[in-house]
Order: C-alpha cells, then sequence, then structure tokens
C-alpha cells in the first residue's frame, strides 16, 4: 500500500524507461525519468492484461486516485469495459450546441433537405415551424411527455387538417429515431403508439370512373366541351396518356417527337427525391395516333411557344392546375373525376378491362416497382409493350365515347 508521502519521493531511475509503484487492487503509480507521474489501474478483460489512466499526480490524488480503481471496478464487475465506457463519455462530451427539440431537429433537417424535392423540403418545414416548435421546440428532447407532442398534434386536427396531423406525426417520428443513437439515456421512440390516439386518417383517394358506361359519357362530354382549344386537347389528353397533372400541364413542344410517338420527360420535372432528379433517366410516354393528331392539331395555335398547353394571360407559363379541374365541374363530372384520377382510371380498367401487363403500366405510370430480387425495373426495357399497351387503350376509350361496338353493315 502506498503512502502520500511515498508518491511525492517516488523517482525513476534515468536508465529506465519508467518505474511503477504498486499500491493495490491492480492501481499502481507510473513515473518516468523526467519526473511525470501518472495513475493507471490493471485488470483483464476477455483473458487479455488492460489498464485505464486515472489521470496524473499530484492533480489526482493518492485517494482519489482509489476512488476512481473502485468505480472502474463495479463498472467490470457490472459487465461493462471501463475504458470503453469512459471513451463513450468522451464521445457524448464532444456533442456542440443543445438538445432541445427544436435544435435535433433543424439539425435532422439540415441532413435530410439536400435529398428532397424544393416542395417536400418546404413542407416539412413550415410543419416544424408551424405545428410543432411552438408547443415542443424549446423543451429538452429527452424530457419530452408522449401527451406533449399529442397535444400539439391534437391542436393539428382541431382546425381540420388530420392530414396534416398524420404528416406531423411522421416528421416527429423521424426526428426521434436520428436523435436516439446519440441519446445520454435509455430513451424510447415516444411517436410510437400515438397514430392510435389521432382521429384516422387513411389517406385521400382521387375520385376516379371505372364504369366503362360512365367514362364513356364523360369521354362524349369532353369532346363536345365548349371551352378553348388548349383546355378541350388537355382534357381529351389527360384519360389518353394518363401523367400526373404537372407533367401534362407542362408539356414542351421540344420534349415532342411526333414523328416518332414519343414524349420525353426529363426528369427534373419528375415526381422524385432531388438526388434522383438530378441522376434519373428521363421518362419516356408512348404517344398513340389519337394523341398525335391531337398534338398536331393544337401545335398550328400553340407551336410558336414554349409550352403545348400555355396559359391565357401569359404564354411564358403553362395552364394551371385549376384550368382541367374547372373544365371537368364544367362538364358536371368535378365530383366523380379528377384530373389525377385518371391515372387510377386508367390503371383500374388496363387490367379489369382488357387484361393487359400490369408492370408494364406502372411502367408507364412512372411507377418504381421491384422485381423478385429487390432491383427497380427500367422503364424503358417495356416501351415495345407500352406502345402497343397505350394504344389498344385509346382505341378502347374511343370505343366507349361511340356508346356501342361499331357493327359493320354489308351493301345491299
Amino acid at each position: 500500500m502506498l503512502t502520500d508521502a511515498e508518491c511525492k519521493s517516488a523517482t525513476c531511475p534515468p536508465e529506465k524507461n519508467r518505474k511503477r509503484f504498486a499500491c493495490s487492487g491492480g492501481l499502481y503509480l507510473e513515473v518516468s525519468p523526467a519526473g511525470s507521474k501518472r495513475w493507471f489501474w490493471k485488470y483483464r478483460q476477455d483473458g487479455k492484461e488492460g489498464r485505464m489512466a486515472l489521470g496524473s499526480f499530484p492533480d489526482v490524488g493518492l485517494k482519489a486516485a482509489r476512488l476512481a480503481r473502485d468505480a472502474a471496478k463495479l463498472q467490470r464487475r457490472d459487465g461493462r469495459d471501463p475504458v470503453m465506457a469512459r471513451k463513450v463519455e468522451k464521445l457524448k462530451a464532444t456533442r456542440t450546441g443543445d438538445d432541445t427539440f427544436k435544435a435535433i431537429a433543424l439539425e435532422w433537417y439540415e441532413k435530410q433537405a439536400p435529398q428532397w424535392s424544393g416542395h417536400h423540403s418546404t413542407r416539412v418545414h413550415r410543419q416544424l415551424e408551424r405545428d410543432l416548435f411552438p408547443w415542443i421546440g424549446a423543451r429538452p428532447i429527452a424530457d419530452i411527455h408522449p401527451m406533449e407532442l399529442l397535444a400539439a398534434l391534437q391542436k393539428i386536427e382541431e382546425r381540420g387538417a388530420l392530414e396534416t396531423a398524420d404528416r406531423v406525426l411522421m416528421v416527429a417520428r423521424q426526428v426521434w429515431d436520428y436523435w436516439l443513437p446519440t441519446a445520454d439515456t435509455q430513451q424510447r421512440n415516444i411517436t410510437e403508439g400515438l397514430k392510435a390516439r389521432l382521429t384516422p386518417y387513411s389517406g385521400k383517394s382521387f375520385a376516379a370512373i371505372v364504369d366503362p358506361k360512365r367514362l364513356g359519357e364523360l369521354l362524349r362530354a369532353i369532346k363536345a366541351y365548349k371551352g378553348g382549344p388548349i383546355v378541350r386537347t388537355a382534357l381529351q389528353l389527360a384519360p389518353v396518356l394518363y401523367q400526373r397533372p404537372g407533367n401534362l400541364r407542362e408539356m414542351e413542344w421540344a420534349e415532342l417527337d411526333l414523328d416518332g410517338a414519343l414524349w420525353v420527360i426529363p426528369s427534373m420535372k419528375m415526381k422524385r427525391t432531388k438526388e434522383q432528379k438530378e441522376n434519373g433517366e428521363a421518362h419516356a410516354v408512348p404517344l398513340p395516333v389519337q394523341a398525335v393528331a391531337l398534338l398536331r392539331n393544337l401545335h398550328a395555335l400553340t407551336g410558336h411557344g414554349r409550352y403545348v398547353f400555355p396559359g391565357e394571360r401569359s404564354h411564358d407559363r403553362p395552364i394551371s392546375d385549376n384550368s382541367v379541374r374547372s373544365g371537368l365541374y364544367a362538364l358536371g363530372y368535378g365530383k366523380e373525376q379528377t384530373w389525377h384520377g385518371f391515372r387510377a382510371t386508367a390503371r383500374t380498367m388496363l387490367v379489369d378491362q382488357l387484361n393487359l401487363d400490369p408492370l408494364a403500366i406502372e411502367a408507364n405510370l412512372a411507377h418504381a416497382v421491384k422485381d423478385a430480387n429487390g432491383r427497380s425495373y427500367n422503364r424503358t426495357q417495356y416501351l415495345k409493350q407500352r406502345f402497343e399497351q397505350i394504344q389498344q387503350w385509346a382505341d378502347y376509350l374511343d370505343k366507349l365515347a361511340i356508346g356501342a361496338d361499331v357493327i359493320q353493315f354489308k351493301a345491299a
């Protein structure tokens, strides 16, 4: 057992690299020829000898060194490696900034936003600022009780925004998932189970007609539409091409190869993450002969400009999303059929009525589907099938618009 006096007088001969002075329980004082003195505790881990630095003498005195040794022994007794435990504590200490929900959420947002589209990034930031920060932003995230978060979500419900409440809960869940690996103590994701306490929201389906007879009536109404030729052509193309409304209304003449019957939508215009937009492939949409004819007719009116469907007020901008929607309401079908709903109409009836290949249909919808090996299908590999499919679909729509099978009678 060392004494304080022995620790003070301990020296190392100049011919040695170091000299150790044993205390007890694996504790010893190591002295260098230069006079520095350091405490170490020797132990065994997984059959191998290890040692743990406990500080320098006299900053750490004999009594303090023994207490540090005893604390390390307790960690070992609990099955923890004291050296690794110290490393973890040092890593925790390197974390800068506060641990309020707002600080953690903004840190998460900054890391995620570069992967998102501009629209999604703006929406998430707005949800944080409007729906979460005012209520729990200043609270340490480790101290937030599930009831606090639930109260914030219920305030969103009170204004009738059930979908937003569901989305904000998903955002909160991701913030907690981001924080948990660096939490100081064992924590759980407090968002677990909160969905059951919210008013059920199962998503919003776009109204879509899937009855052949009713769809035929709509197609005839569209053909007789009394509005301008730009909106009327957009109305006629919407069910035939069944692409996203934003892509159709922003269609540019430069994207069209009418001789090749192909519309190529740039990747940056597609509904994708920012990284996918920048590095993804363009989406090729086959054009049936009916669509080519409609576009050739419209070219005489708008072909001098950039957009196929320019707005009335400015030809430098496409028609608004409300243009076709208003047209459907004017025809009396606004509640039965939405612009986006034409995608569901085509997806359903191509299978149910024409019994066509679902994989090629999904490719034409620009949906990323996976094969049995988990790889995304190449949307261009179905181009031949899609040309055949979309022509069959356009011909089928013509048949529905007529209202009955056309029977050819022999001349008398």
